[in-house]
């Protein structure tokens, strides 16, 4: 599929729901990533990611000069589903006061990390089952519930290993994705602005709390390229931070700019400028991320984010970058046996083949092939 946002992902029947099951690996060699790539998986994972990335992109209002952005910044929402995911966020990061880190532990992966997971654990079933997300988990005979939390318990590093990575990341996207497709959402204003505060009230503060697990307990990054990698950690709040930046486009229809930026907008080499960087962490999902790497790394920035520091050479915008980043996170993140490995699949993100070739959506019709985000 292209960079054009032309479908959503679909809620399913909760008249006749799917049968629920625990997610299982099934990616067990590196052959199995060609399987995966034609899976349904696959293609609600792309479908997804390019529905909320096209959500925070500029608009052009029809007669006015200005803009409309979507900066991060409020953390407030009058919808209940937002607020309901808001407070699951801050419960998981609370039970960090209960787990301080251990002062006498190595240099890399505080072994108090592990208590802090035990007690994520033991409290998950209450943390689920709380107001609007229990009756939402509730699908199914509540079945829906185990499925489902198995992508939040993926979506904060590993207890066994002490890291943290993109593999991880992606088990939060899909946690929001179940939620998605469990209708959680539906009481939001739907075709873009729910999506919207999705990214920047949701996804956001769970960036802000995986930072703070990272800093608390030194958690390595996992399956990381080394200094090769676009970043130890993460990977999302590039895609997501270069929308903010793009283009702006007049309408809902149309699809993501692939070139250019909304006016006013920083310029992409302005990363390597730590004061520019400072004053944008608050306000754009991009410049956060790359302050957090100048939190956590000492010297020159290209020496320690090469790949961050050659993307900021870019002439043609953030739109470039924004294109440029979901091509990257499909063949850096998606692709890579060492990364999607750890994913699960289950009804709700399901290993079975990818058999819708053609979709109906927004008012036209569109092929929607085998790889979502190419």
């Amino acid at each position: 599929m292209s960079h054009a946002h032309e479908v959503t992902l679909s809620i399913i029947d909760s008249a006749s729901p799917p049968v629920f099951q625990a997610p299982t690996k099934r990616i067990q060699q590196p052959n199995d990533v060609g399987r995966f790539l034609a899976s349904a998986a696959y293609r609600d994972i792309g479908l997804f990611i390019l529905q909320l990335n096209h959500a925070v992109c500029p608009r052009q209002p029809a007669g006015s000069s200005t803009p409309r952005i979507f900066p991060l910044g409020s953390q407030s929402s009058r919808t209940a589903s937002i607020r309901s995911c808001q407070t699951l966020l801050l419960s998981i990061r609370n039970l960090i006061d209960r787990a301080p880190p251990d002062p006498g532990s190595q240099r890399f992966g505080n072994v108090s990390f592990r208590k802090w997971f035990e007690l994520l654990k033991e409290e998950l079933d209450d943390l689920l089952n709380d107001g609007l997300l229990g009756e939402t988990l509730r699908t199914g005979n509540g079945h829906a519930k185990d499925e489902v939390a198995s992508y939040l318990l993926g979506s904060f590093g590993s207890s066994q290993r002490l890291d943290y990575g993109t593999g991880h990341e992606l088990n939060f996207i899909a946690f929001l994705g179940c939620l998605w497709k469990l209708g959680h959402f539906k009481d939001g204003i739907q075709g873009g602005d729910i999506e919207r505060e999705i990214v920047l009230l949701i996804i956001q503060p769970y960036l802000e709390t995986v930072r703070q697990l990272i800093t608390t307990y030194t958690l390595e990054p996992a399956g990381s390229h080394g200094v090769w990698g676009l970043d130890d950690h993460s990977f999302i709040p590039y895609i997501f931070g270069s929308a903010q930046l793009t283009r702006p486009i007049g309408s809902e229809l149309e699809p993501m700019p692939t070139d250019g930026s909304v006016r006013g907008a920083p310029k992409p080499s302005d990363v390597t400028n730590r004061s520019i960087v400072e004053r944008m962490r608050h306000v754009n999902m991009y410049f956060s991320a790359v302050a957090f790497i100048n939190d956590v790394k000492r010297g020159p920035f290209w020496e320690h984010s090469p790949m961050l520091f050659d993307i900021s050479g870019i002439k043609d915008g953030w739109g470039k970058i924004n294109k440029g980043m979901i091509k990257m996170y499909n063949a850096e993140v998606l692709s890579k046996f060492p990364v999607i490995q750890h994913f699960p699949f289950g009804s709700l993100f399901s290993w079975d083949e990818n058999r819708q070739p053609l979709e109906q959506g927004r008012g036209r019709q569109v092929a929607s092939s085998q790889r979502p985000l190419s």
